[in-house]
């Protein structure tokens, strides 16, 4: 349950300058309270109201502390080592303590034990020859633990802030890296599709026009969906913040015997299998998928020219598998040149790996290539033993074909 009005009261309270004023004001009501004191109370000697005014005085330096740390640290010590030195009294004050701790906090390390030190030694040194006696070496130590709790303190915001700077860039290179894999996908994929058609529908112009129109149609149509993914990713790009979910519609396992289609209206065979009861997947694996596919199917199109593709999609219990392989000539993972400047298989794997799943990729033993990717589903109803024999319209109309 809220209080109403709390919030913005502790929104005033965390404001540096109101928490100086009441730690100033904390600080100095016991010698606010002692120096009227001392005049109406007729015992009252001169050396409580020196210590009351010296108190007063240093409560007001606090003010300065954060911009002026070592100067009121200064000023503090000063007057603790006047008032020890006129007066009995040689406990070092409030202020000094928090000054030093101040000092601690916000200069740099050596300056600040340093300081701390250097006044260990003046009291010590003062109290030693005006009284003969070493009683401000407790108050050197106060200070100089004051010194390290400030500094312990300083080590922990500076860590705090490391963590959230390094949290940030790596939220950016995921995000750099997630728009990368967004671009390689979608130009990648419709690019080779549209220069396929394009080159079908050139090849056919003069023998069938009929048929080549029919080809750059289709081309037409997927410059389209082009198009349109790009205009997606943009507008992700552009939005002011994440209010508003990622758009991943048409993009998903449901789409992927249209992505099958489309590779055999390229000019791809390719035949699409599903076995065990499809079923709603999280956006992540769901978007995983198609473009597991996606990529697979436009590598076989370009690295192996007149190879045949079979997409193997499996929902299982608690994980959704899609396997793809291709009868071509085995090509390079990695890239096809030198550099190794290729970005789908390791597009995949990242998107494997945000999934918390397996990616296997690589040569098959009698020519060909193979990926293939598993993926948990978990909090998925079991759902029947997969059915060799279940296959999909796509495959049908491949075996017809």
């Amino acid at each position: 349950m809220r209080i109403p009005g709390v919030r913005p009261v502790w929104r005033i309270l965390r404001r540096p300058r109101v928490q100086d004023w009441l730690l100033t004001i904390a600080v100095a009501l016991p010698g606010l309270y002692a120096l009227p004191a001392s005049f109406i109370v007729p015992v009252a000697s001169p050396a409580v109201r020196a210590d009351a005014a010296a108190m007063v005085l240093g409560a007001l330096a606090l003010l300065a502390r954060r911009s002026r740390p070592l100067l009121v640290a200064l000023a503090t010590v000063a007057l603790d080592i006047t008032t020890a030195l006129f007066t009995p009294f040689t406990v070092a004050e409030p202020a000094s303590v928090i000054a030093f701790y101040t000092l601690g906090r916000y200069t740099p390390a050596r300056l600040a034990w340093l300081t701390a030190l250097a006044t260990a030694i003046a009291e010590g040194f003062a109290m030693w020859a005006t009284k003969g006696s070493a009683n401000q070496v407790g108050n050197g130590l106060m200070l100089l633990l004051a010194v390290g709790v400030g500094h312990f303190f300083r080590l922990r915001y500076e860590l705090r802030e490391r963590r959230e700077l390094h949290a940030a860039e790596n939220a950016v290179r995921a995000e750099r890296r997630r728009i990368a894999r967004e671009l390689h996908d979608v130009v990648a994929h419709h690019i080779s599709v549209i220069n396929v058609l394009v080159g079908a529908g050139r090849t056919t112009m003069a023998t069938d026009p009929a048929r080549a129109q029919e080809v750059l149609i289709t081309a037409e149509r997927t410059a389209r969906e082009a198009m349109s993914e790009m205009r997606e990713l943009l507008h992700v790009l552009r939005a002011e913040d994440d209010k508003e979910p990622e758009d991943h519609s048409g993009v998903g396992a449901a789409e992927v015997a249209t992505l099958v289609e489309q590779a055999r209206a390229a000019g791809l065979p390719a035949a699409l299998t599903i076995e065990g009861e499809p079923a709603p997947l999280p956006a992540a694996v769901d978007h995983a998928v198609y473009r597991i596919v996606q990529e697979s199917l436009t590598n076989t199109r370009k690295h192996a020219p007149g190879a045949r593709a079979s997409v193997h999609l499996v929902y299982e219990e608690e994980a959704v598998a899609v396997e793809i392989l291709d009868d071509g000539t085995s090509w390079t993972p990695a890239g096809r040149d030198a550099t190794g400047a290729g970005y789908g298989l390791s597009g995949m794997a990242e998107r494997v790996a945000l999934c918390g799943g397996q990616l296997q990729t690589g040569p098959r033993p009698h020519g060909g290539f193979r990926v293939h990717a598993r993926m948990p589903v978990p909090g998925r109803a079991a759902q029947p033993p997969p059915n060799p024999e279940r296959r999909s319209s796509v495959d049908q109309r491949a075996a017809r074909g």
